[in-house]
This record gives structure tokens, sequence and C-alpha cells, in this order.
């Protein structure tokens, strides 16, 4: 759907997007971490046309950025991070008058209005003014407005900044929904926002991607560290820590007996490999009783951390 290739942008001599490699695929939501000024905003600028690229190509379905950046234009729908709302107009009459901006056919234009009032909760302030909103309502005016044209690509740029935690979990639900039908690229620095929202997460940092993956690939691929936790019982301490202790990658291993006589142990585990299925086959071979089993990944918070702090 969206492919992007050595893409950068200088500001005078500042780099600010430094060879960028991406592509994102059909209906998929995917998340550009960063702290701020690490490229996030700049590089979404590129990917919607608003300003153009010093070097690298941008192909989003069948048009080039630099051939047909009108073209491309009509396939989105971007939410820059301060919506560019009309304050002095109705709702309704703000949303029609992009309808009207945005071409969408007069047979469905009603329709579509109604539509977005239904999606990004509107219905109740479709006839006030923008500028008595709420920033949340002027942030759900803005998603309607992106999506007005329904068009297949839609780009967020930090969608949930300044919004309470009510307003941030309301606009991340109206997200999950548009994310079922849609290609989404948002940007963000809020890691609770990536790891409730979306399937694919790139971390860039200093203008170039320091990781691509799902949360979970993720996780494990920092340092492959992590730890797994059991509960075990008939299952004395030291016979616990021979046996394991044989599994390539388990580290260290941490035991205590609890009051109901049942042995919890935590691994602290070191490997790109799954160990689960190995500790399992250690456990079937003895007579202990296994209560618990669960593996813990490094947080994203961890990972965020270790790949964007400056040394």
């Amino acid at each position: 759907m969206i492919h992007v290739e050595n893409l950068t942008k200088y500001y005078g001599e500042l780099c600010a997007v430094d060879r960028i490699n991406l592509d994102v695929h059909k209906g998929e939501i995917l998340g550009i971490l960063g702290p701020n000024g690490a490229g996030k905003t700049t590089t979404l600028r590129m990917l919607t046309g608003f300003i153009r690229p010093s070097s690298g190509t941008i192909r989003i379905k069948d048009y080039s950025i630099e051939e047909n950046s009108l073209g491309i234009r009509k396939l989105l729908g971007y939410l820059p991070e301060s919506a560019p709302l009309y304050h002095d107009m109705l709702v309704y009459d703000y949303l029609s008058y992009v309808a009207d901006i945005r071409q969408v056919e007069r047979s469905r234009k009603l329709s579509r209005i109604r539509e977005m009032a239904d999606l990004c909760g509107l219905n109740e302030v479709m006839h006030k003014p923008v500028a008595e909103l709420s920033k949340g309502y002027k942030q759900r005016v803005g998603l309607a407005h992106a999506m007005i044209k329904d068009p297949e690509i839609l780009v967020f740029d930090e969608p949930t900044s300044g919004l309470d935690p009510n307003q941030i979990v309301e606009i991340r639900e109206i997200m999950r929904q548009i994310g079922k039908e849609k290609t989404v690229v948002l940007s963000t620095h809020i890691l609770s926002e990536a790891e409730a929202t979306c399937d694919r997460v790139v971390i860039i940092n200093q203008g170039k991607i320091a990781a691509d993956g799902t949360m979970e690939s993720l996780k494990r691929s920092a340092g492959g560290e992590y730890s797994i936790h059991l509960a075990l019982r008939n299952a004395g301490m030291e016979e616990v820590r021979k046996k394991l202790e044989e599994i390539g990658g388990v580290e260290g291993i941490s035991a205590q007996e609890g009051d109901d006589a049942v042995l919890h142990v935590n691994l602290s585990c070191r490997s790109s490999d799954d160990l689960r299925e190995r500790l399992y086959e250690k456990i079937k071979q003895t007579n202990w009783i296994l209560l618990e089993f669960y593996q813990e990944s490094q947080s994203l918070e961890n990972i965020f951390q270790k790949l964007t702090l400056e040394n």
C-alpha cells in the first residue's frame, strides 16, 4: 500500500529524516513512535505530500509522490497534531464545507456527514460553534474531517495529544473502529497508545528507524531478555535449580516457597528462542505439579528508552 525508500529531509544543514525505508501494508495500523524532535511529524508531512523530501521515493498504491502528489492526496485523510478547524463555524456547517472541498458526491454528502457524526460521537454538538467545543470534541471533528471523503489511508499526527484520559480512550476506540476497514498510520510518543491501538510499531530516533516490528517481536528482540514465572507443587528448591539450569538461555533462577507449599520460580532468560517448550519438557520428566506458567517480556517503555536515549 505504502512504499518508502531512502526517504530523507534536510532543513538547511539539519537532517530531520535520514534515509528511512518503510512498507505499510493494506489494513494495517502502524504506529510511528519516537521522542520529540525524532522526525515523526516530518515523515508524515512527506508521506501526505505537504512537504517535499530532499531525496528518496514515496509510492502509495500506483502513485509516486514526485509524479502525482495530487493523486496521492486524494487517497489520504490527514489529521495534523493541531486540527485545522474554522472555529466560527457550526460543526455541521464545517463538515458540509469540508465535504464540498473534498468533492464528496452530492448524493452521498448528507449520509457521509451522518456517518461521521455517529462514528465520531458528534451528534450532540452538530449545531454548536467549533469554538465552544472541548479539545476532545475538536479532535473528533478533526477525525471526521479526515474521513469525510472515505479515504483508503488515514494519517494521524499525535491524535491524542493534550487530551484527558477519558478522551484518549474514546479517540483510541474510534481509531480501532477505523482500523477494521482502513490502513492507518499514526505518530505518537505515548507508549500506551501504541500498545492499545497498533498492529505494528516503528521507533524513530534522530531521524533514523531504530526498530520495526509487532509489539511482541520488539519486546522479545530487544536484547533477547525476558522472564518466565512458574508455580510448582511437589518441587524442592535445589532440585528445581539443578534441573532448570541445564537449559541454555536460562541465566538466573530465583525461587521462593509460599505459605501454601507452592514454589514460585522466576527465570531470567536471554535468548532469541522461545524457551517455554524446553522448560515444559523438563517439567514433564518430573513429578512436579505445574500450577502457573507464563512469560513476561520487557516493557515497551524499557525498549523505547534503550533505543532512544542518547549515549
